[in-house]
């Protein structure tokens, strides 16, 4: 087991990823910038390092300073989080260079997965379900044509090394087909710097379904369940929930079987999900994150597994901690992503917390490292806290969730608690009936 981690992230992730090293009798670093020198994670971690100011990639995404931060603090491995440098093999080669392990996977299945039409291709060969469209990056406008007419309109452009709704564009006909290729490369370009793209059918009302997978390293892999993440804005998940409404046992042990087959052929190391659109009963892999996700734990509360704890054990050679035979799955479980922003139209809403209280009860957890009198800087992603919640069944859920939401207080900010007590009273999510689309339709109307 290592000695010491240093936890290369800031806010919720790094506090979780911190109680989970001190669960295991591991000695824990945190690195920060000068705007996190109040953070939580740092006050409560064994030693810290200030690796730079506020702009990430002068701080977070400094890998020299990061390094430095090791080699001061004498750490055998670091934990990326999510987010930062979690999913950047360059890093991950850097770190073996150094002797440090990176809890993560290895960095040619980041590499891999990094690039969505690598990814899609490695997932068809390992026999994972994928939405039909281009073999690989589109060359032209004609060449866009064509594919987009075999496969019938509308189209999806992507950008090959896209996340986050970036790059992304809908052409529903032939007439729309220029246009949004343009718009997507050059969104590309400037985002990524790389203008590849891809073309994808379009799906009209899918829901978002992911498999949480773990694997050994040496041929061996687990899932986890899945999680129904359809809720979002601006392809920004906002609730996820485990296990997904829409599912029935048996379609659910099929797509689970079948990616946790595919990782252990891939010999994948760590946690990774894999993610599909799922319409009218078929899935339809769009990409894979290998790295932990904000929403893991909803399948913690189902599953019963740490899953840092997992990917600790690991990195440092253990293996899993059980089979998929002994995997159990129990109740319902929602996350709620509480962000700090103005719950209509979604501005950030940097500030003084001026009072923090969480709810408590049986089956409430909140993930948060903020408090009452932190300042929440305006540098980085407005998520502050993750409020999840579990049930023996959805209907429990539901009802504690609405308890749980009104017993929440963030005051001196304005955050996006008001949202999620609007949709706990909402017919269609009381019934799972929802979509990809649902949220922004909803949003849509209420503004």
């Amino acid at each position: 087991m290592f000695h010491k981690i240093l936890i290369a992230n800031r806010g919720e992730i790094a506090l979780r990823v911190l109680r989970a090293a001190k669960e295991l009798g591991i000695k824990t670093v945190a690195v920060h910038s000068t705007a996190d020198a109040d953070a939580m994670h740092v006050r409560l971690a064994d030693e810290s390092v200030c690796i730079g100011p506020p702009p990430s990639r002068e701080s977070y995404l400094n890998i020299h300073q990061i390094l430095a931060a090791c080699e001061i603090t004498g750490a055998d491995a670091i934990h990326p989080g999510y987010g930062f440098l979690s999913e950047n093999a360059k890093f991950a080669d850097i770190l073996a260079a150094h002797n440090i392990t990176f809890i993560g996977p290895s960095a040619d299945h980041i590499r891999i997965m990094g690039d969505k039409i690598t990814a899609k291709k490695t997932a068809k060969d390992l026999g994972i379900p994928v939405v039909p469209g281009s073999d690989g990056a589109v060359t032209d406008e004609e060449d866009a044509k064509r594919i987009a007419a075999d496969i019938g309109y509308p189209v999806l452009i992507k950008a090959s090394a896209g996340g986050g709704g970036r790059g992304m564009k809908v052409a529903k006909t032939e007439a729309d087909l220029a246009e949004a290729l343009a718009t997507a490369r050059s969104e590309a370009g400037a985002a990524f710097g790389d203008d590849a793209v891809y073309i994808e059918k379009y799906l009209e009302k899918p829901r978002h379904i992911e498999v949480q997978v773990m694997g050994d390293g040496a041929g061996r892999a687990i899932h986890l369940g899945e999680r129904d993440c359809s809720l979002q804005r601006r392809h920004q998940k906002v609730w996820e929930e485990a296990n997904s409404p829409a599912l029935n046992i048996e379609q659910r042990t099929r797509i689970g079987d079948t990616v946790a087959t595919a990782m252990a052929n891939l010999g994948y190391s760590g946690a990774g999900t894999i993610e599909f659109l799922y319409e009218n009963g078929e899935f339809y892999f769009i990409e894979m994150n290998t790295r932990l996700q904000v929403e893991h734990p909803v399948t913690e509360a189902i599953t019963g597994i740490d899953l840092v704890h997992e990917q600790i054990r690991v990195a440092s050679g253990g293996g899993l901690s059980c089979t998929q035979d002994e995997v159990r799955f129990e109740g319902h479980a929602i996350e709620c992503r509480i962000n700090a922003e103005d719950p209509r139209t979604f501005t950030p809403s940097p500030g003084t917390i001026s009072h923090f209280h969480t709810p408590g009860g049986l089956g409430i957890r909140v993930d948060s490292g903020v408090y009452s009198g932190y300042r929440i800087p305006p540098y980085y992603d407005s998520l502050i806290g993750k409020l999840i919640v579990h049930g023996r069944n959805r209907v429990e859920c539901m009802m504690r969730l609405r308890r749980a939401l009104d017993e929440f207080v963030v005051d001196g900010i304005k955050t996006t608690l008001p949202l999620f007590q609007d949709l706990v009273g909402n017919p269609d999510i009381a019934n799972g009936d929802y979509d990809i689309h649902w949220l922004e339709n909803y949003l849509a109307k209420e503004n």
